[in-house]
């Protein structure tokens, strides 16, 4: 049956209308993209990950909150940044069991520290065995306890404007507390990245009662018009945004 322009048009519109919306988000390797072949094929092709680092995640995913820790083509993205902009300093805002601490500090030169705020101890007693292990728990200071009162405490020393390098990834109701207080401690040109802006989606158009996706999605807006910083919001793991200092 021959099918006239017109017919052509509107189902060519369909077409297009069912895959408005669809996103380009995957998720994490190891959670919500772990059936994506898409997803598994650049990890299988990219992923170059230091046997220490395979050991600590495969413990990390022995965890009923596994989903938590930084997605491992995540981690060897941001250690690259480190290695490209030469980063000696860099802080961790939200630990876990230490996957990407251990990734920064193996990226670090031998005179590299990376400070490292973990409030859960069971966390921290999890890491450092492996940050011993690969031959880096000199260039790892874990701070155990609250982040705000880490990074207040750096503030306080001297510290502003001297860290290369920051990764936001602790409670997102003060994920802006946490921002400025980074962007005091980063230097000019410093990288800060900012973990899980897209919550899953959840921060288009916010529910209401989702506090979370609200503080979130108000982030992502203020950053978007922060004069201060060059910025991109990537769609990896659970998003990712880069702040550059200006």
């Amino acid at each position: 049956m021959a099918i006239d322009i017109k017919t052509m048009f509107f189902l060519g519109l369909a077409v297009v209308l069912t895959c408005v919306g669809k996103s380009a988000f995957i998720g994490k390797s190891h959670s919500g993209g772990k059936d994506d072949p898409v997803l598994q094929y650049i990890v299988n092709n990219s992923l170059r990950e230091h046997p220490v680092l395979t050991k600590l995640r495969l413990r990390t995913l022995e965890d009923r909150w596994s989903i938590m820790m930084v997605a491992s083509e995540q981690a060897q993205f941001m250690a690259n940044l480190i290695r490209l902009i030469n980063a000696t300093k860099a802080i961790e805002i939200g630990m876990y069991t230490g996957y990407n601490a251990l990734s920064m500090a193996l990226a670090m030169p031998q005179s590299g520290n990376v400070v490292a705020c973990e409030i859960q101890e069971t966390y921290v007693d999890i890491a450092k065995p492996f940050f011993k292990e690969a031959g880096v728990e000199n260039k790892i200071d874990v701070r155990h306890e609250i982040a705000m009162k880490t990074l207040d405490e750096l503030i306080a020393a001297g510290e502003a404007g001297t860290y290369d390098f920051v990764f936001i990834d602790a409670d997102k109701l003060n994920y802006d507390i946490y921002y400025e207080k980074s962007l005091e401690l980063i230097r000019t040109g410093g990288i800060i990245a900012i973990d899980n802006v897209l919550w899953s989606g959840r921060v288009v158009n916010p529910a209401p009662s989702d506090l979370t996706s609200q503080a979130l999605d108000a982030l992502n807006k203020k950053l978007h018009k922060d004069e201060r910083i060059d910025l991109s919001m990537l769609p990896v793991g659970d998003g990712l945004s880069i702040v550059i200092k200006r």
